[in-house]
């Protein structure tokens, strides 16, 4: 992880359009690499740098190679990089289960599936990156237990010697932890069990916990330590020290018995841990029948709540990672979920007041999430809504004006935002049953699984071309292998050129343009990094889309 801010801003007869030799000799089908439902849209970007000759495109089956669908289009072509002929093709009326391929002018797409459970195996991966982000004694994937004396000292504490605030997940690529990730992630990871308990309840180890929910008990425990004073979090563990010492697994990192931890709190700080604690309270009481564990996080949310008016509005990060810009959209959720766990109506008034405070943000990351308490709140108040609206209005705009119905421009961290539209459509086609916004929604998922310029699967191991350099370090150390890895994919020209980064991956080079461009490579940070709040994010929409 790097300095991170909230962003406002081929194989011939028959072409295989995988190969990068020749990339502008023949048209390169691009579409979700894995499939379709089959009731739903299904769309595919043709790129070419010369005019097509056909007008039709046929969809064969993969076993035998016969026709199944065949569909002339008319062409309105657009312009990506060097190629000057692109255009897009729908064959949603094609709802047969298989696995098949499109054909044009002699050039083959990479097969796909059509069935009911093509995403399952999308959200089980995506499930299994969080172990390998786990840190300390937590049973951790593809490592060792590590950084078990967390943390050596607190930065301006005197008497922080033995502060506990092991556990938790690694944020990224390197082995920073961070309060505010930490806590998304795990409000995410209850918030997607919470809105489909069916879907959310699959158990891959077998021992009747739904894996989600044992993920985010890693989180509980650990944001349940970071509150090392009754009115200051640990909000940050490790510095910039941490890229000084080279690559390494987290078990052998020599500054393990060296990490600092900071400490800060906030009005934003306060109301994503209330808004975690009281939303696991009740589900902690109403899964497990743990009531002890249920009244721990509850007491917990409301003791500090209760310090929303002595603090400041929002923690000013010494490191300046992960800085937030304002505490409405989370004092709102902390308000909201506290109100949902005890009726008490001072909640509810206050959860009103800061939601239309933080009005609607155009956005999502992990500092950008007022559609969640406008969400909460919709359900006692429908003028909420109009909220999320105008979010997905402004979304869809931007989708129906570019060339690969990206829903917001690319940032750092494009795939988060991309899933987040996603996300915000999939909140508001369950208050409203409005379909307005499914195509947004279904480009955004598609584009983060191959449709898109560079043809890219942007999860490990999903797909056929995905990226298999990510920037992780446990990864590299396992010859690339990362499960549901998402990475933070193409980045504008803008951005990287105020970082230096040295890099050896040319893959996609073809496919770059002047403003926009991806990366599969170790040391890119900016357009190749997965982050735990990105996989939340990805968790939620693929297990959507999922069948229990």
């Amino acid at each position: 992880m790097k300095l991170f801010k909230t962003l406002l801003i081929l194989i011939p007869f028959i072409f295989n359009n995988s190969c990068q030799a020749g990339v502008q000799d023949n048209p390169h089908i691009r579409l979700n690499q894995l499939g379709f439902l089959p009731d739903e849209m299904k769309t595919a970007v043709v790129i070419s740098a010369y005019p097509v000759q056909s007008d039709f495109f046929l969809v064969k089956d993969n076993q035998n190679n016969k026709i199944v669908h065949k569909e002339e289009f008319k062409v309105d072509y657009f312009v990506w990089g060097d190629f000057s002929y692109c255009f897009e093709i729908d064959f949603s009326t094609l709802q047969t289960t298989g696995q098949f391929y499109i054909e044009l002018d002699g050039t083959r797409s990479i097969s796909f599936k059509i069935n009911n459970n093509i995403f399952n195996s999308v959200r089980d991966s995506l499930s299994l990156f969080f172990k390998v982000q786990r840190c300390g004694p937590t049973n951790p994937l593809l490592h060792d237990p590590c950084h078990l004396s967390d943390v050596a000292k607190v930065s301006g504490y005197s008497d922080s010697s033995g502060v506990d605030v092991t556990g938790g997940w690694h944020d990224a690529g390197d082995y920073l932890k961070f309060f505010t990730t930490a806590a998304y992630t795990t409000y995410l990871l209850l918030f997607s069990y919470e809105f489909d308990s069916e879907k959310f309840n699959y158990d891959l180890n077998n021992n009747d916990v739904p894996d989600i929910l044992e993920e985010a008990r890693v989180g509980l425990d650990w944001l349940l330590r970071c509150r090392f004073k009754p009115a200051l979090f640990i909000t940050q563990v490790q510095d910039i020290s941490d890229q000084s010492v080279g690559w390494r697994l987290p078990e052998n990192d020599t500054l393990r018995y060296n990490r600092t931890g900071y400490a800060g709190i906030g009005k934003n700080q306060i109301g994503i841990f209330s808004a975690v604690m009281s939303l696991a309270s009740r589900i902690w009481q109403d899964r497990f029948y743990d009531y002890e564990f249920s009244e721990i996080l509850l007491n917990s949310a409301v003791e500090v709540y209760d310090l929303l008016q002595k603090v400041p509005d929002v923690d000013s990060i010494q490191s300046g990672f992960y800085q937030d810009n304002n505490h409405w959209g989370k004092s709102a959720l902390g308000a909201i979920e506290l109100y949902l766990s005890t009726k008490n109506r001072s909640y509810y008034i206050d959860a009103v007041k800061f939601a239309d405070s933080a009005k609607s943000d155009f956005w999502w990351s992990w500092g950008n999430i007022n559609t969640l308490a406008h969400y909460k709140i919709a359900q006692f108040d429908t003028r909420f809504i109009s909220y999320i609206k105008n979010n997905l209005d402004t979304y869809k705009l931007h989708s129906d004006k570019s060339f690969f119905r990206e829903a917001t421009e690319y940032t750092w961290g494009t795939t988060n935002s991309f899933l987040g539209a996603a996300l915000q459509s999939i909140l508001y086609i369950d208050l409203t049953d409005d379909k307005t916004f499914d195509s947004t929604l279904l480009f955004q998922r598609d584009f983060v699984l191959g449709r898109n310029p560079w043809g890219v699967s942007f999860i490990h191991n999903i797909g056929t071309q995905f990226p298999k350099k990510l920037h992780s370090q446990v990864g590299y150390f396992n010859n690339g292998y990362i499960p549901g890895a998402l990475s933070s994919g193409p980045i504008p020209v803008t951005l990287l050129e105020e970082y230096e980064i040295s890099r050896t991956d040319k893959s996609f080079n073809a496919f770059n343009t002047s403003s926009v461009k991806y990366f599969d490579d170790y040391n890119d940070y900016l357009s190749n990094e997965p982050t735990i709040g990105s996989n939340a994010t990805a968790l939620f929409v693929f297990g959507y889309f999922s069948n229990p």
